[in-house]
């Protein structure tokens, strides 16, 4: 709410997963330099760090992943760059191998010998979750569920 009709607070973060080699070493950073008494930063790496479980279970109550291929697009810790350090795609996808079937990861940006093609992801995931919000993945038509973090669908974020 805080972001519609305000064009300061437009690029404010949504949603979706927050990652990236920074983060970690900044809050332990902000940690040190406070005594180490810093909860808020200690509560908040726990929550983010919690964020792929919670999105496996919030799936689980409406799907069952034993026997569905899940696609993951978007491996980078952030929009359109190829960058996969501390990415939380990697441990969405690696709660997902114990869940699912088959798991399926596509990023056009990330060069990972595990990773297939965007179409294969398309042609063959019984659902599909946008991790990283390229901006590639704003055209796509999707025929399966979507859980979509970032709203990219315009649909709402739907998990």
């Amino acid at each position: 709410a805080i972001t519609t009709d305000y064009p300061r607070a437009a690029d404010m973060p949504g949603a979706g997963f927050a990652a990236g080699p920074c983060l970690f070493k900044d809050t332990m950073q902000l940690a040190a330099f406070s005594g180490n008494s810093f909860a808020l930063g200690n509560a908040a790496m726990m929550i983010n760090e919690g964020l792929p479980l919670y999105l496996i279970e919030r799936i689980e109550a409406t799907h069952d992943l034993s026997d569905m291929t899940v696609g993951i697009l978007g491996m980078a810790f952030k929009s359109d760059i190829d960058d996969n350090r501390s990415s939380l795609s990697y441990k969405l996808r690696k709660l997902l191998l114990f869940r699912a079937e088959h798991v399926l990861c596509s990023d056009p940006y990330v060069v990972d010998d595990r990773l297939v093609s965007q179409h294969r992801v398309l042609e063959e995931a019984d659902l599909v979750v946008i991790a990283t919000p390229h901006s590639v993945y704003r055209e796509l038509d999707f025929q399966q569920p979507v859980v979509d973090l970032w709203n990219l669908t315009d649909q709402g974020v739907l998990i």
